[in-house]
């Protein structure tokens, strides 16, 4: 088990590599056997990633596994799991061998298409296990690429609009994210470039868990603290994306494929919810006490805004793009209430908003693919001819409401219950959303599924395929299953949440403790 993270992590990379070196010509014998070792790729990546979740010890609040090598320059590749690491890795090897089994129908470039997903998974899970800062930020901005790619060739007719505003929006959040490293570089003053001594550690590494307040053990002062805050703010909540950041986010998931539009919301967004957790929480805690008000009212705000737009939206994909973005307020709302169930919710949040939304979009793939339009007013009366498409929309349709019994319920209940403690009239203002999130998503049910079947074009329509339930029978599972009992997560992220919570506010409280000796 001792590189069991790396393995994890590279498999797909390999994957890719075989893909590029080993297949040759675009028949469909080629264009089949790409598909299926992608497919194959990821699900051994799955099963290899069930031996962490197996070998893992929920209780410890540590990092485990841990694997550690100096490169070059003394920089370090460090990779480690906790009990919040381990969620989001779970979500991506879980999910990928369904976007690969959602792209069965991909002509285009099949094998560039199933090796830049595959490349994509490998940044991601990087991102998820690096305890290294460089080596956090090249594995975040490597996983732009891919991305980049699939959106901007096999996207919509305004696929490079699209593709260059998501690059160009997340790439300047991630440069003044890079500002930041390089001050606290300068801060430290440290020369440990090269040959660092025994018991040193090399430039901007930090190694997970720290003293919350400092920085390869030096200082922080308060104000400094807040700039940096605000500089891994502007990257985080740009990838998330938090509102008044989100405008590339609707165009990215319009134009993208299906799959893309599945790994972008189920996946990608949770970069941001990550970040903040691994950094702007436990490296600038004094940064997050002085703005944790105003990311509370944002996301207030954005849960109530991006609702009222939904509800106006005549494409199903903006629909659920807006929608993503109101889910993401009760994210980073979870995240600084700074408390057991405001971070318990955000996570849970994260991992629920994953399977419903990426439901979602493949809902809408499914019949895109049958008429290959996205507006609302082309569809209705669809329960007549897709029975078992109805009942699985209808299914995360309610779940995306946040009904009980379905994991949309557990994760915003959880929010609320932390925010209420730390401030009732943003708990309140948020509440709403519940209300306007019912709104759009049964606005939108109706008027796809319900009523008369009386367009011409949709009486030959077909329900479901076999691949196509195969593939919603784990993401039905999976919704259902953490609706009823939450407790498979919650026990796993239980410690390293409390362990969290526990760094921020003793570093606030001796922070706040020095503030007022220095005054006396």
């Amino acid at each position: 088990m001792g590189s069991i993270l790396s393995l994890t992590t590279f498999i797909p990379m390999v994957g890719a590599v075989i893909l590029g070196l080993f297949l040759r010509g675009d028949d469909n014998p080629a264009q089949s056997n790409a598909k299926w070792v992608a497919l194959a790729t990821t699900v051994f990546t799955f099963i290899v990633s069930l031996f962490i979740l197996f070998r893992f010890d929920p209780a410890n609040p540590d990092f485990q596994f841990v694997e550690e090598q100096t490169w070059l320059l003394g920089l370090k590749y460090r990779m480690g799991v906790d009990g919040i690491s381990i969620l989001f890795v779970m979500l991506t090897t879980f999910l990928m061998p369904l976007v690969i089994a959602s792209c069965w129908d991909v002509t285009h470039r099949v094998k560039e298409y199933m090796i830049a997903f595959l490349v994509l998974e490998t940044m991601i899970l990087g991102v998820f296990l690096a305890l290294d800062l460089v080596l956090f930020y090249l594995f975040l901005e490597a996983g732009l690429i891919p991305m980049f790619l699939i959106i901007g060739i096999w996207g919509g007719k305004d696929r490079i609009y699209a593709s260059f505003k998501f690059f160009l929006y997340t790439f300047f959040g991630s440069v003044l994210m890079l500002i930041a490293m390089v001050a606290m570089y300068v801060q430290t003053g440290s020369a440990c470039i090269g040959g660092c001594g025994e018991g040193q550690v090399a430039l901007l590494t930090y190694n997970f868990p720290a003293e919350p307040i400092t920085l390869l053990g030096i200082h922080i002062a308060g104000g400094m603290q807040t700039l940096m805050w605000l500089a891994f703010f502007a990257s985080f909540a740009v990838k998330m994306p938090m509102w008044p950041f989100h405008t590339w986010l609707p165009d990215a998931h319009v134009q993208a494929p299906t799959a893309g539009s599945v790994v972008l919301a189920a996946v990608l967004l949770k970069l941001g919810g990550y970040g903040f957790l691994r950094f702007n929480l436990p490296m600038f805690p004094v940064g997050s006490e002085v703005m944790g008000p105003m990311v509370l009212w944002l996301s207030a705000i954005a849960i109530v805004y991006t609702s009222l737009v939904a509800l106006v939206q005549q494409d199903m994909k903006k629909v659920i793009a807006y929608s993503s973005v109101a889910h993401m307020g009760y994210v980073t709302m979870g995240i600084f209430a700074v408390n057991q169930q405001g971070i318990d919710g955000a996570l849970f949040q994260m991992v629920s908003h994953g399977f419903i939304s990426g439901a979602l979009f493949l809902c809408v793939g499914v019949i895109y693919d049958r008429m290959h339009t996205r507006e609302i007013d082309a569809y209705g009366g669809l329960v007549n001819r897709m029975p078992a498409y109805a009942l699985i929309f209808m299914l995360f349709t309610m779940a995306n409401v946040g009904l009980p019994g379905t994991s949309g319920f557990v994760g915003e209940f959880l929010t609320l219950m932390g925010v209420f403690q730390v401030n009732t009239w943003v708990a309140a203002v948020a509440t709403s959303g519940v209300i306007l999130s019912a709104a759009y998503a049964l606005w939108l049910y109706r008027r796809v599924v319900m009523g008369e079947l009386i367009k011409e074009g949709l009486k030959s329509i077909t329900d479901m395929n076999r691949r196509e339930r195969v593939i919603f029978a784990p993401l039905v599972v999976m919704t259902l299953l953490l609706g009823v009992y939450p407790s498979l997560v919650t026990d796993l992220i239980g410690p390293s949440v409390t362990a969290l919570v526990g760094h921020v506010e003793t570093a606030q409280a001796g922070y706040a403790a020095s503030v007022s000796f220095a005054e006396n």
